[in-house]
């Protein structure tokens, strides 16, 4: 796993973190069945027969109100592209985690297979527009004979860029507060969700022990925005990052309005040099479009002048 991953795993490995994701993202129906004040996480073997051992993932054993268990597995996906297979794999992995139930002699065959409850939650930039049933994929015509025997499954996806940070500010919890520093729009807003995530943790003195991980995450936002990045220590907590944080924007501010304010007197010069070519010239030789800082603008574009063809 990257880096990023790994914190990642380790957050969604406290059940707090667990308890806040599903009671903010999943439905009423769904939540009503999960008793979240009762959970442990499972130590997974998913080995494939590549011999490749499955490590973005992360189940929860969640007691049901009606009975039995609920196994969430939680796949977290860093991926830069959308995968049009994922409930193919998420299938894989399913029927693994059964596999492993079966081999650990966890299941009386009499009682028969508990749920699972496969989620993803994705990270990455492009929205997720994959099929989420597996049915989706298979290539039958509808009513042939042969789709009562093929394979049924689906999965509920949590897009975390999907929520605006207006939706989020409405939701006072850790994983809210996750999104808003993962994908901010602007420096001030994950500014502005460090302060949130530090006034959290003070509210929760007995919250998980993550607020390392929060501090490691900011800087991921920062990374996001193309922001600096601050060097972290052993002994720097979060609310020394936030106080970092907060030097680091205003000094990065000011340095986009100054690279702004250099770029538009450099436009505003080119532009002057241009209307003054092209009012003494006409068309001007390419390779003087190609000194100057932007690209020759037509004369009918130029700004409502109009330019006429010089005197021979």
């Amino acid at each position: 796993m990257t880096h990023h991953d790994s914190i990642y795993h380790r957050l969604f490995s406290h059940p707090k973190m667990v308890a806040d994701l599903l009671n903010d993202f999943l439905e009423a129906p769904l939540l009503a069945e999960l008793d979240l004040s009762s959970m442990k996480r499972l130590n997974t073997k998913f080995t494939a027969t590549t011999g490749q051992r499955r490590r973005g993932d992360v189940v929860w054993e969640i007691p049901s109100r009606t009975q039995g268990s609920v196994f969430v597995l939680l796949l977290l996906e860093f991926q830069s592209e959308v995968d049009v297979w994922m409930v193919l794999r998420l299938q894989v992995y399913a029927g693994l985690l059964l596999q492993q139930l079966v081999d650990e002699r966890r299941l009386n065959p009499t009682q028969g297979l508990p749920p699972v409850l496969p989620i993803l939650l994705y990270n990455g930039e492009p929205r997720w527009h994959a099929p989420t049933r597996l049915r989706d994929l298979i290539r039958l015509p509808e009513g042939s004979p042969l789709w009562q025997y093929q394979p049924e499954m689906r999965y509920h996806v949590i897009d975390e860029g999907r929520f605006s940070d207006t939706e989020l500010k409405n939701r006072p919890s850790l994983t809210a507060l996750l999104m808003r520093m993962q994908h901010p729009a602007s420096p001030d807003s994950i500014l502005e969700a460090g302060r949130d995530v530090v006034s959290w943790f003070a509210r929760h003195p007995d919250g998980p022990p993550v607020k390392r991980l929060f501090g490691e995450l900011l800087n991921a936002g920062l990374a996001r925005l193309d922001g600096p990045r601050i060097i972290l220590s052993a002994s720097l907590d979060l609310d020394e990052v936030v106080n970092m944080l907060e030097t680091y924007v205003e000094k990065w501010e000011r340095d986009i309005e100054q690279r702004g304010e250099s770029k538009g007197r450099k436009n505003g010069e080119a532009t002057m040099l241009t209307r003054l070519l092209q009012r003494r010239f006409g068309i001007v030789p390419e390779w003087v479009e190609k000194k100057l800082p932007m690209p020759i603008l037509p004369p009918w574009k130029n700004g409502g002048f109009v330019l006429s063809m010089p005197d021979h």
